[in-house]
C-alpha cells in the first residue's frame, strides 16, 4: 500500500511555494485523503462555473464570460500546485522514515540434520537500512574463509537473502551456527543447529552387519594432503591424492572441486580413480597463478598480464595491463602493443615506440571489427613473450538504449530515432583532457545537442597558449567518435584544444577551447610496502602480511619474492598481482630458511623492493596437540592399574610436555583428575582403586601452545589382580623406516611378566579391512624390534605383538596404527661418505623437523653408539655421525629417528666390511692427496740448440709451490737455466742454454698444492742416447716376490707411439713378458738363463741384459716368526736341492746345530730355530747359500742394526725377554715375578716411511711414565716394565701404521705372586701378527 501511495506522489511537480514542515503518519494519511477529495471538489467547482457561465451567456455578457474563464483557470492552477507540492513532501518524509532502520531478521535460520559427506545450506532473510554488515559464526567463533579448507564454506548476500553453504559435512561440522546483522541503528541475530550423523546402513544397532564390518574395515582417509603444484602455461599437469586403505562402499563418491566449484569429467578435466588413488589431469592449463614461461632471449622480462580494454568507441579504445613480475634483471624500458582481427591470426604492432606506462590509447580501429590485443615488455636484453590475449571487443559505441517497462519488459530505442533532421552540425561541447600522461594526452568531448541523424566525424585543433593560431591535428584521419589521443606533445608547454563536427552537409564552427593542458610529468612508481612480516603456517608454506604504501594511490596489486638464505637468486612467488595486503606463500622446502620482500604494482610499473623480512624457517605453526587415543591395560593389581595410551596424531609442531589423566568409576557420574602435574611418559600407574570396580580413563596432551583436546573415554577396565602365568601384552607397537615392501617394527616389553621372564615375541600381520591375522615369524624373536620385509607396495597393514615365556604365549598387544607400505615422496636416506678432512661419516637431513625435535642415533637398534667411537654433530636440519677411529668394531646397522613430528622420519644404513675398506681408501686419498701426472718428463731440442726438460700435471691453484732439485741441490731460475712454472696449465719446464756434462744427473720436481703433493724424477744419462733416440733408463734387475717367484724389471724412456719392446731369453725372443707404454716399465717372471730386453723404433734401439745361474737367486729375504718354543728365522725359496750348501752365522760366528739351535730345510724353506731365547741371542744373523759357482748371503738383525725392508708392518715378532732369568712362554704366558723385577716386551717393526707406533694394554693406550719406558733402536721397539706386579696382568698389543696400511701384534701376560700355581686356565692362541688388508 505504501508503494502505491508513493507512486501517487511521484508525478512531475510544478513550481510553487513549499513550506518546510514535517508530517506525522496521521498527517500524511489526512493529506492523502485531502488530495483525493480536492481533485473531486475541483471538478465539481469547474462544473458549477460552467453552468453559471452558460446562464450569463444567455444575457450576452461576453466580458463576464472571459472573467469566468480566467477565474476557473487560476483556481485549477492553484489546486494543482498545492497538490503536487504536498505529494513531494509526503514522499520525502516517507523515504526519510524508511532510510534509518535497524536490521531485522524477517525469516530466521532453521536447524538441519544431515548425513556425513552431504552438503547443507542455511538461509535467512534480513531487512535494514543502510544495508547491514553480515558475520557468520560457528560455536561463537567467526568463520574465516581464508583459514578454512578451500571450498568448505560459501557465503552469499543477494537482495537481503543471506546464505551459508557447507560442503561435504563431517562430524566436526556439527555445531551451533549463527548470523549477526549490524548497522548504525542496531543489530540482529539468528541461531540454528547443524547435526551431522554417521551412516551405518539400514540397521545401525550393535548387532547389524554394517557395524560389525566397520569394526574390521576402517574407513579410508587421505594418506597425504594435497600439495601446491606449479605448472607452466600450456603444459599439462596432474593432481593426485592417495588413500590410507581401500574405499568402503559409501566412500566411492569421489568429487574434485576447483575454487569450490564441482568438476565434471571432461576433455578439460580428466578424472581418474584407482584402488587407493584419485587424480585429475588438466591437459592444457591457461595462465593463472603460475610462474612465467622462460623468455626466448636470456635476460628478457616476463610477459605482461591482465590486458583489458576500456572506453571502447568506433575507432579507438584505451588498453591497460599489469607489469610483469620478472624484469629479467634489468628495468623494463617500455611495452609494445599488438592487435589482431578475430579470425585472421595476424598480429599487427600498434605503436612504433614502446610506451612507458601500463595504459595507452589505441587509435585507427575499423568500426564494426572485432579485435583482440596483447602486450610485450621490452628491456635492454630483449623482448618478452606476448601476454595472454585480451577478451574480444567490437569497435563501436553503444547506439541503442533499453528502456524498462511493465515488470521486466524492455523497449529498444536507437539514439538516432530521437534526433531531428539537422544539416550543418553544431559544434561539440565540453572539450576536455580525460587522461594526461608523459607519453600522450587523451581528449574527450560531448556530441552536439541536437546531433542530427547523419554520421559525424571530428577534426581536432590545437594552439599553443598565448598564440592565436590554430593547427589542425588530424586532417587526414578525422575521428569517428568523441575521443582522440595526441602523442609526443612538446614537454613543458601548454596547449588548448578545440573540435569541429563534420557530416555530409558540411563542417561546424569550432567548439569552445579547452582548458590549458600540459604533457604530464613522468609517472613515478609507488613506494614499496612497509612492515613486511613473515609467520609460520605449514611445513611447506609461510604467511606474509604488510602495510600498504602511505599517502599514495591504491596500487593495482603486489608481487611477492622469496630467496633461500645463502643464495643470491630471488624467486617470484606470484605471477598474478595480489590485491590484498596478505598472502600465504606455498611450495617452500620444509626446514629451509627464507627471506621475503614485496613490490607495489601500478601503471608506472613496479616499485622498489620492500625491506627484507627476518629469516624464517619453514615449519608448521605451533598449535595445541590433538587428543591421545588407544588406551590399554598393561598391568592390574588389587588396588591399582597401569594404563598406557598412544600419542596424539598431531603434536602441534612442538614437543609434547606431558599428559593429564582422568578416571571415571562405573558406579559414579563424575570424572576425577588423577594428576595435577603433566605425566612425561605415556604409561601411568593409577592407585587407590577399589577391587572389582570398572574404570574408564581419558587424557589430554600439553605442549608449549597449551592443553589439547580431551580424548575419547577408554573401554571399561576391571580392577582385579592378574595371576595368569603368561606374560602381559607388549605395548607401543609402532613402525619406522617405511619403504616400498618393508618397514622396521618396534615395541616395548610387557610390564607383567607372569611365571617367568619373556623369552621371545611373535609378530602378527593383518591387512586393513581384513580380520585374518597372519603370524610373520615362525621362531620367536628375542629383541623388541624386527624388520618386516616382502610386503606389498601400496597396501595398508596393521601389526600386533605377543610375548612368550615358559608358560606360553600371552595376549596380543593393541594393534598398531595402520601404515601404508610406500616410500613417501621426498624421503631422505642416510648419507655415507668421507668429508673434506678425511673423516668417515653418516649424515641425515630432516627438513620437516621442528625446533624441539631431536635426532636419535642407534646402532643395531640396541641403543646409541659408544661415545668413545663416534662423535655426533647437529647443524640446522642435518645430523652428522663421525667415526673417530674406523675399524671392524664399527661395522653394523646404524639408524636414526626424528622425535616430536607427526609423520615418521627415520632411516637406516648398514656399514659392511667392503664399505669400510672403500671409505678408508677414500679417506687416505683425501688426507694424503697426490697431484695427478698427465705427461712425465720429456726432453726436447729447441731450434737454437737449447735443451728443454718439461712435464705436465693437472691444473694447479695459484698458491701451488715448485721445488726443482738437481743432484740434491735446489735450482733457481737463471738466464742459463730458466725455470717456468705455469700453474693454470700444470706445466713445469727447465730450459738449459748450453747443455754440458755438468748438466747430467738427476732432476726432481717437487710439487705441493695445499694438501696435495707429488714429485717426479728424471735421470739424464749419456747425451748420445737421450738426444736423438730412446734409451733404457733403468737396467735389468730382479726382485723376489712374496710368492717366492723372481721378477725381472727394467724401464725405458723417451718413448713414441710406435716404440717396440721385446724380451729375449738365451738369445731367443719371448712373448710372455709385460710392457706398459705409459710408464715404460717392462716385467718378466723368470727361471735360470741369460735375459735381455730390447726397446726400438725408427730412431734406433737400446738394450740391457742380465745372466742368472742356478742356485739361491730364488730365495726371499730372511723372515722372523715367534713360536711356542722360541724364535724361527727362515727364508722361502722357489726350490731347494741337496747340492746347495747352507751355513748360518750369528755375529759373524758360524752356528752349529745343538740343543738350543736347530737348523733344517724343506723343499721350499730354509730355517734356523732358536729355543728359549736369551739376551745373548740378540744380534745379526746371516744365511750363506752356495750354488756351486758363487755364494749368496741373506741377513737380518734382532738388535736393531739390520736393514729396513720395504713395505709395512711387523716383519718379525712380539716376544717377551726375561732379563732376570725367569722362564717364560709365548701364548698363555705366565710370568712368576716377585717385586722388584723388570719385564721387557720387544718387537721388530719395519716400513717405508717408518711407521707410527702405539702400545696398548687391554685396548687402552699406554702412557710411558713412572714404571713404563719405551726404547726404539732402528727396527727394534722395546717397552720395559719395572717393578712388575699383579696390575701388569693383561693383553698387550702394538699398533703400527703408515700411509700404506697398518698391523697389530699382541701377547697376553699373567703375573702371579711367587709360589702361586695358576688354576685351570684356557689355552690361548699363541701371540702373533694380526694383519689388516692393505689399501
Amino acid at each position: 500500500m505504501i508503494e502505491h501511495f508513493l507512486d501517487f506522489f511521484s508525478h512531475e511537480s510544478a513550481p510553487g511555494s513549499e513550506e518546510e514542515e514535517t508530517f506525522s503518519l496521521s498527517d500524511l494519511s489526512i493529506a492523502a485523503a485531502l488530495a483525493l477529495t480536492s481533485e473531486r471538489a475541483s471538478e465539481a467547482d469547474s462544473l458549477d462555473l460552467e453552468q453559471r457561465g452558460q446562464k450569463r451567456i444567455r444575457f450576452g455578457n461576453e466580458m463576464e464570460k472571459m472573467e469566468e474563464e480566467v477565474i476557473r483557470t487560476c483556481r485549477l492552477l492553484r489546486v494543482r500546485a498545492d497538490r503536487k507540492g504536498l505529494r513531494r513532501k509526503v514522499r520525502k518524509e516517507l523515504l526519510e522514515l524508511l532510510s534509518g532502520r535497524a536490521p531485522m531478521v524477517w525469516i530466521p535460520l532453521r536447524a538441519h540434520t544431515v548425513w556425513e559427506r552431504m552438503d547443507v545450506t542455511m538461509t535467512c532473510t534480513a531487512l535494514g537500512s543502510p544495508t547491514p554488515q553480515v558475520t557468520w559464526y560457528k560455536n561463537g567463533i567467526p568463520i574465516d574463509l581464508r583459514r578454512a579448507p578451500a571450498g568448505k564454506y560459501k557465503i552469499k548476500n543477494e537482495f537481503g537473502m543471506l546464505t551459508l553453504h557447507i560442503s561435504r559435512c563431517s562430524v566436526e561440522d556439527s555445531a551451533e551456527y549463527s548470523v549477526e546483522l549490524k548497522n548504525q541503528h542496531g543489530e540482529a541475530y539468528s541461531f540454528a543447529t547443524v547435526l551431522v550423523r554417521k551412516y551405518y546402513g539400514k540397521e545401525s544397532g550393535f548387532d547389524s552387519e554394517i557395524y560389525k564390518r566397520s569394526l574390521l574395515a576402517r574407513e579410508a582417509d587421505f594418506a597425504f594432503s594435497l600439495k601446491p603444484l606449479f605448472a607452466r602455461e600450456k603444459e599439462p599437469f596432474t593432481l593426485s591424492c592417495y588413500f590410507s586403505s581401500d574405499l568402503l562402499d559409501h566412500q566411492r563418491g569421489i568429487a574434485w572441486f576447483r575454487d569450490g566449484e564441482l568438476l565434471e569429467d571432461s576433455e578439460r578435466h580428466q578424472l581418474r580413480n584407482q584402488e587407493r588413488e584419485a587424480s585429475v589431469t588438466v591437459p592444457s592449463p591457461s595462465l593463472g597463478v603460475c610462474t612465467d614461461a622462460a623468455a626466448q632471449t636470456a635476460g628478457a622480462p616476463g610477459s605482461p598480464l591482465n590486458v583489458k580494454c576500456h572506453d571502447v568507441n568506433k575507432d579507438c579504445l584505451v588498453l591497460s595491463w599489469v607489469a610483469p613480475s620478472d624484469d629479467g634483471g634489468s628495468p623494463v624500458l617500455g611495452y609494445l602493443i599488438e592487435r589482431c582481427v578475430v579470425g585472421s591470426h595476424e598480429w599487427l604492432q600498434c605503436n612504433a615506440q614502446p610506451v612507458k606506462t601500463c595504459r595507452c590509447p589505441v587509435l585507427g580501429l575499423t568500426e564494426g571489427q572485432i579485435y583482440q590485443f596483447r602486450v610485450k615488455a621490452v628491456n635492454k636484453a630483449g623482448i618478452s613473450h606476448p601476454s595472454k590475449a585480451s577478451e574480444a571487443v567490437r569497435a563501436q559505441e553503444a547506439s541503442k538504449d533499453m528502456i524498462p517497462y511493465d515488470q521486466g519488459r524492455t523497449i529498444e530505442i536507437s539514439k538516432d530515432d530521437l534526433e531531428g533532421h539537422i544539416k550543418i552540425p553544431l559544434p561539440p561541447t565540453n572539450v576536455r583532457a580525460s587522461e594526461v600522461r608523459e607519453d600522450y594526452v587523451a581528449l574527450a568531448w560531448d556530441e552536439p545537442d541536437p546531433r542530427g541523424r547523419e554520421p559525424l566525424n571530428y577534426y581536432v585543433e590545437k594552439s599553443l597558449v598565448g598564440s592565436n593560431s590554430w593547427q589542425m591535428v588530424n586532417l587526414e584521419t578525422p575521428a569517428n567518435s568523441p575521443r582522440f589521443a595526441l602523442f609526443d606533445l612538446a614537454k613543458g608547454k601548454s596547449f588548448r584544444f578545440r573540435v569541429r563536427s563534420l557530416n555530409k552537409y558540411g563542417i561546424s564552427e569550432p567548439s569552445l577551447p579547452s582548458q590549458p593542458v600540459t604533457a604530464g610529468a613522468k609517472l613515478a612508481p609507488l613506494p614499496p610496502p612497509s612492515q613486511v612480516l613473515a609467520f609460520r603456517d605449514t611445513e611447506t608454506s609461510v604467511a606474509l602480511q604488510w602495510d600498504k604504501p602511505k599517502d599514495s594511490p591504491e596500487p593495482l596489486g603486489y608481487y611477492i619474492y622469496c630467496r633461500e638464505t645463502g643464495t643470491e637468486e630471488w624467486q617470484t612467488v606470484n605471477n598474478k598481482p595480489v590485491t590484498q595486503n596478505q598472502f600465504t606463500v606455498p611450495g617452500l622446502k620444509p626446514g629451509k630458511e627464507y627471506v621475503f620482500c614485496v613490490k607495489s604494482v601500478s601503471e608506472a610499473g613496479l616499485s622498489e623492493s620492500s625491506p627484507e623480512t627476518d629469516p624464517i624457517v619453514v615449519r608448521r605453526a605451533i598449535a595445541c596437540p590433538s587428543a591421545p587415543h588407544s588406551f590399554v591395560l598393561l598391568h592390574s593389581g588389587k588396588a591399582e592399574m597401569t594404563i598406557g595410551w598412544k600419542a596424539p596424531k598431531r603434536k602441534g609442531g612442538t614437543k609434547i610436555l606431558g599428559y593429564f589423566l582422568d578416571q571415571h568409576d562405573h558406579s559414579e557420574l563424575d570424572w576425577h583428575e588423577i594428576n595435577t602435574q603433566p605425566i612425561p611418559l605415556r604409561v601411568c600407574t593409577v592407585s587407590s582403586l577399589q577391587e572389582g570396580h570398572l574404570y574408564q580413563f581419558r587424557a589430554r596432551a600439553i605442549n608449549r601452545a597449551g592443553v589439547g583436546e580431551v580424548s575419547e573415554p577408554s573401554d571399561f577396565f576391571r580392577c582385579e589382580e592378574w595371576t595368569m602365568p603368561q606374560p602381559g601384552p607388549p605395548y607401543d607397537v609402532r613402525s619406522s623406516e617405511v619403504r616400498d615392501c618393508s618397514l622396521q617394527l618396534h615395541w616395548e616389553a610387557p610390564l607383567y611378566l607372569g611365571a617367568g621372564p619373556v623369552t621371545g615375541y611373535f609378530i602378527d600381520l593383518c591387512e586393513e579391512g581384513s580380520e585374518e591375522w597372519k603370524q610373520i615369524n615362525q621362531q620367536p624373536t628375542a629383541s623388541t624390534h624386527m624388520k618386516v620385509s616382502d610386503l606389498e607396495t601400496g597396501k595398508c597393514y596393521i601389526f600386533r605383538v605377543r610375548a612368550l615365556n615358559k608358560a606360553g604365549v600371552g595376549p596380543p598387544s593393541l594393534p598398531s596404527d595402520p601404515v601404508v607400505v610406500k616410500t613417501k615422496p621426498g624421503t631422505n636416506e642416510i648419507e655415507l661418505g668421507v668429508d673434506e678432512e678425511g673423516f668417515i661419516y653418516m649424515a641425515f637431513e630432516a627438513p620437516e623437523k621442528n625446533d624441539d625435535s631431536e635426532f636419535i642415533w642407534s646402532k643395531d637398534y640396541e641403543g646409541p653408539p659408544a661415545a668413545d667411537r663416534v662423535q655426533i654433530e647437529e647443524k640446522g636440519n642435518r645430523s652428522k655421525l663421525i667415526l673417530k677411529e674406523p675399524s671392524e668394531k664399527d661395522l653394523g646397522v646404524y639408524s636414526v629417528e626424528v622425535t616430536d613430528v607427526d609423520d615418521d622420519i627415520s632411516a637406516s644404513c648398514t656399514l659392511t666390511k667392503e664399505d669400510l675398506d672403500k671409505l678408508l681408501k677414500r679417506s687416505h686419498e683425501i688426507r694424503n692427496p697426490l697431484i695427478k701426472l698427465i705427461s712425465g718428463w720429456n726432453i726436447d731440442i729447441l731450434e737454437k740448440g737449447e735443451v728443454r726438460l718439461w712435464l705436465e700435471v693437472e691444473k694447479l691453484s695459484p698458491k701451488a709451490e715448485l721445488h726443482l732439485i738437481f743432484n740434491d741441490k735446489e735450482l733457481t731460475s737463471t738466464p742459463t737455466h730458466k725455470i717456468n712454472f705455469i700453474r693454470e696449465k700444470g706445466l713445469v719446464e727447465l730450459i738449459i742454454q748450453d747443455f754440458c756434462a755438468d748438466d747430467k744427473g738427476m732432476y726432481t720436481a717437487q710439487l705441493k698444492d695445499g694438501k696435495a703433493k707429488n714429485q717426479f724424477t728424471l735421470v739424464l744419462v749419456d747425451e748420445g742416447k737421450w738426444k736423438f733416440r730412446i734409451y733404457i733408463c733403468h737396467n735389468l734387475k730382479w726382485k723376489v716376490l712374496e710368492s717366492c717367484e723372481v721378477l725381472l724389471t727394467c724401464k725405458a724412456t723417451n718413448l713414441k707411439k710406435d716404440t717396440n719392446f721385446q724380451w729375449f731369453f738365451n738369445h731367443k725372443a719371448r712373448a710372455d713378458g709385460g710392457f706398459d707404454p705409459q710408464t715404460g716399465m717392462g716385467t718378466l717372471r723368470l727361471t735360470k738363463g741369460l735375459y735381455k730386453a730390447v726397446v726400438s723404433d725408427n730412431r734406433g734401439e737400446d738394450s740391457t741384459q742380465l745372466g742368472l745361474t742356478k742356485g739361491a737367486l730364488s730365495a726371499a729375504p730372511l723372515k722372523i716368526q715367534p713360536t711356542e718354543e722360541g724364535i724361527k728365522i727362515y727364508t722361502e725359496v722357489k726350490y731347494y736341492t741337496d747340492y746347495m750348501k747352507t751355513t748360518w752365522y750369528h755375529m759373524e760366528k758360524q752356528l752349529e746345530s745343538r740343543d738350543r739351535l736347530k737348523t733344517g730345510s724343506t723343499i721350499n724353506q730354509i730355517w734356523l730355530h732358536i729355543l728359549d731365547p736369551t739376551e745373548a741371542d740378540k744380534g745379526k744373523y746371516t744365511l750363506e747359500l752356495f750354488d756351486g759357482n758363487s755364494s749368496h748371503k741373506l741377513s737380518t738383525d734382532l738388535s736393531g742394526r739390520g736393514e729396513l725392508n720395504q713395505g709395512m708392518g711387523l716383519s718379525c715378532f712380539l716376544r717377551v725377554f726375561q732379563i732376570l732369568g725367569r722362564d717364560c712362554s709365548v701364548g698363555d704366558l705366565f710370568v712368576f715375578s716377585v717385586s722388584p723385577q723388570t719385564l721387557c716386551l720387544t718387537c721388530c717393526v719395519s716400513g717405508d716411511p717408518y711407521p707410527e707406533i702405539t702400545w696398548f694394554k687391554n685396548e687402552k693406550v699406554i702412557v710411558f711414565e713412572d714404571r713404563y719406558k719405551m726404547d726404539v733402536k732402528g727396527s727394534v721397539v722395546t717397552i720395559t716394565i719395572q717393578k712388575v706386579c699383579n696390575e701388569d696382568t693383561g693383553k698387550y698389543s702394538i699398533y703400527v701404521k703408515n700411509k700404506y696400511g697398518s698391523e697389530i701384534g699382541q701377547v697376553t701376560i699373567s703375573v702371579y705372586k711367587h709360589g702361586e700355581i695358576p688354576v685351570g686356565t684356557e689355552q690361548e692362541v699363541p701371540a702373533g701378527i694380526i694383519t689388516k688388508k692393505r689399501k
